[in-house]
């Protein structure tokens, strides 16, 4: 992947693989505890990708929540939450979106090269929005190769949604993923899937790599070693080593 950044892909679904309800409310998948842990990868990140759809469904902050994390950020010389990165097709984003309205951090918009003219009109100052190729689908690999090019951009953790995630894994551009599995099932027709229909480099034949599991509540996360690149050193699944994991107090889930 050369100068890729390390990718950390992020997902909690159902037992049945579902991301969320087809209910236009959001249905927690994780608990109070995981949603600390998934706070913790973030900050470590350098930057933090969802889908378009995410953006429009979910209104995403992407911001991290703990103050000692953000101050510690601060003190490294970084922003306080890490840079927010999005992708359109069709160039669907409204300018009132959380992700383009909270927090202080940059923002990128990446879509077709022939609708990043009327997207920039659109967002103006409120993200830099860069167009690659000139199909309806943006390339993810080529998404990579931009951000390895950004100065500070070694660390991209992403979110979702269940198209995002799908492109990442068929393309085989993810280097670990953390998979967090909720106590129940959905079972609804139309709610949306964690990966959707592909051909995945991970086969009966190529199994991929288990490697933490760690029960966090009445929750489950599994981490897959996807590339070569994965820290195997740290088992925690929230950029602290096992050790440190053990011994820190846990924290408090700050209010939304």
């Amino acid at each position: 992947m050369g100068d890729r950044p390390y990718v950390t892909l992020s997902c909690a679904m159902s037992i049945d693989g579902y991301l969320d309800s087809a209910a236009p409310q959001r249905l927690a998948m994780s608990n109070a505890a995981d949603l600390d842990r998934v706070d913790g990868v973030r900050a470590r990140n350098d930057a933090i990708m969802v889908g378009a759809s995410t953006v429009r469904r979910d209104d995403p902050r992407l911001l991290v929540r703990d103050t000692a994390r953000r101050a510690h950020r601060l003190s490294s010389g970084r922003t306080e939450s890490p840079v927010k990165v999005t992708v359109t097709a069709s160039g669907d984003l409204s300018p009132d979106a959380a992700f383009f309205t909270t927090g202080e951090s940059a923002r990128l918009v990446y879509c077709p090269a022939d609708r990043a003219p009327a997207l920039r009109a659109q967002l103006q100052e409120l993200a830099t929005v860069v167009g690659l190729g000139a199909a309806d689908c943006v390339s993810m690999a080529d998404l990579l190769d931009d951000l390895g090019e950004r100065q500070g951009i070694r660390r991209l953790m992403v979110e979702g949604g269940g198209r995002v995630l799908t492109q990442f894994l068929e393309a085989d551009l993810v280097d670990e993923l953390h998979l967090v599995v909720a106590p129940f099932f959905v079972g609804e027709t139309g709610a949306p899937r964690a990966v959707g229909p592909g051909r995945f480099p991970w086969t009966a034949s190529r199994r991929a790599r288990l490697a933490d599991t760690r029960q966090i509540g009445d929750v489950v996360l599994l981490r897959y070693a996807l590339s070569e690149r994965c820290d195997l050193d740290d088992r925690s699944g929230d950029g602290r080593r096992a050790s440190d994991a053990a011994t820190a107090p846990p924290r408090a889930e700050p209010a939304p």
